[in-house]
C-alpha cells in the first residue's frame, strides 16, 4: 500500500485535524516551524504531526503537500513552493475561485502534479465528518482518496477537471456563510424593535435550507418586482437601527435583473438562471 510523506501547509484548526486524518495512511505527516506561531506549535504536536525547521526541508522530504491556509496568501504560498521546484502532488484545498486555482496550477506545473481541493464542513474533530471534494488527474486523486481511506475526511473525485472542487466549495460557502450574515441582520433589525424572541419563533417553524429547494428560484425571479423594492424597505430599516444596509440592497440590485419576467409563472429554473447571468 502506498504510505506517502505528506506536508501540510499550514496547521491551523482545520488543516491541522485534516492533516491529523492523513496520518492513518501516511508514512509521517510533516509540518514547518518557520513563521509559525506558538498555539501553530502546540496545535500540531496535539495531532502528532512532526516538525521540520523550514519549508525546503518539508517539501524535500515530501511525495504530497496540501495546502490549507488563509485564502489571501495561498497563491504566495504556492509561489513559494513552485520557486523550490517541487515535483509531488500539490492539493491546493484553499477556498479560493477556481480562476485562482488554475493560476496555482500553472504555478507549479508541470513539474507538480496538481490537485484541486475543496473541503465542505466543519474540522474532522468530535464526530464530525467533512468531505474533501478532489478534482484533477484521476490517478492522482485515486491517490487522495487512499490518502483518507477510513478516516473522518471523507472524499469525493468530481472530475478530471482543475477548478471543479474550487467552485463547488465557494457555491455552497456563497449561500452558507452569507446566510448566516443575513441571520445577524434579520435579528439585529428585530431586536431594533423588540420582537426577535417573535422572529425566531416564526423561523422555527421552517428548518429546511433553501438552498436545497432552487426550484424555487424561477418563483423568486417571477416575485422580482415586489421583493425588490421590499428588500430596499429592509434596507433602510437597517440603516435606521445603525446596521449596515448594503447586503440587502445587493439583493434588491439582484431581483432588478429579472423585472421583465413579472408574475410569469411558465418560468422555469433555467430561464431564471439564464436571465441572471444576461439580464
Amino acid at each position: 500500500m502506498d504510505q506517502p510523506t505528506v506536508g501540510i501547509l499550514h496547521p491551523g484548526s482545520m488543516g491541522a485535524a485534516v492533516a491529523a486524518c492523513a496520518t492513518a495512511n501516511a508514512a509521517t505527516v510533516l509540518w514547518c516551524e518557520a513563521g509559525r506561531s506558538a498555539v501553530s506549535a502546540v496545535r500540531a504536536a496535539e495531532f502528532g504531526l512532526t516538525p521540520v525547521a523550514a519549508l525546503p526541508e518539508l517539501l524535500d522530504r515530501s511525495d504530497i503537500v496540501i495546502s490549507l491556509c488563509p485564502p489571501a496568501v495561498a497563491e504566495d504560498l504556492a509561489r513559494d513552493v513552485a520557486e523550490y521546484g517541487f515535483t509531488g502532488v500539490f492539493v491546493e484545498a484553499n477556498a479560493i475561485s477556481p480562476e485562482r486555482t488554475k493560476r496555482v496550477a500553472t504555478l507549479l506545473e508541470p513539474g507538480a502534479i496538481v490537485v484541486d481541493g475543496g473541503v465542505v464542513g466543519s474540522p474532522p474533530v468530535r464526530g464530525k465528518t467533512p468531505t474533501l471534494y478532489v478534482s484533477g488527474p484521476s490517478d492522482t486523486t485515486a491517490r487522495i482518496e487512499g490518502l483518507f481511506a477510513g478516516t473522518a475526511v471523507q472524499t469525493k473525485v468530481l472530475g478530471t477537471e482543475v477548478g471543479k472542487a474550487s467552485a463547488l466549495k465557494l457555491s455552497y460557502a456563497s449561500f452558507q456563510k452569507t446566510s448566516r450574515v443575513l441571520v445577524a441582520l434579520a435579528v439585529g433589525m428585530a431586536r431594533e424593535h423588540g420582537v426577535d424572541q417573535e422572529l425566531i419563533e416564526v423561523a422555527s417553524r421552517r428548518t429546511d435550507s433553501y438552498l436545497s429547494e432552487p426550484q424555487y428560484v424561477a418563483k423568486t425571479a417571477a416575485r422580482a418586482w415586489r421583493w425588490g423594492p421590499e428588500l430596499e424597505e429592509a434596507a433602510d430599516a437597517l440603516a435606521a437601527a445603525g446596521l449596515p444596509p448594503e447586503m440587502l440592497r445587493a439583493a434588491a440590485t439582484t431581483l432588478a435583473r429579472w423585472h421583465d419576467v413579472k408574475d410569469d409563472g411558465e418560468l422555469t429554473l433555467t430561464d431564471a438562471l439564464n436571465r441572471l447571468v444576461h439580464p
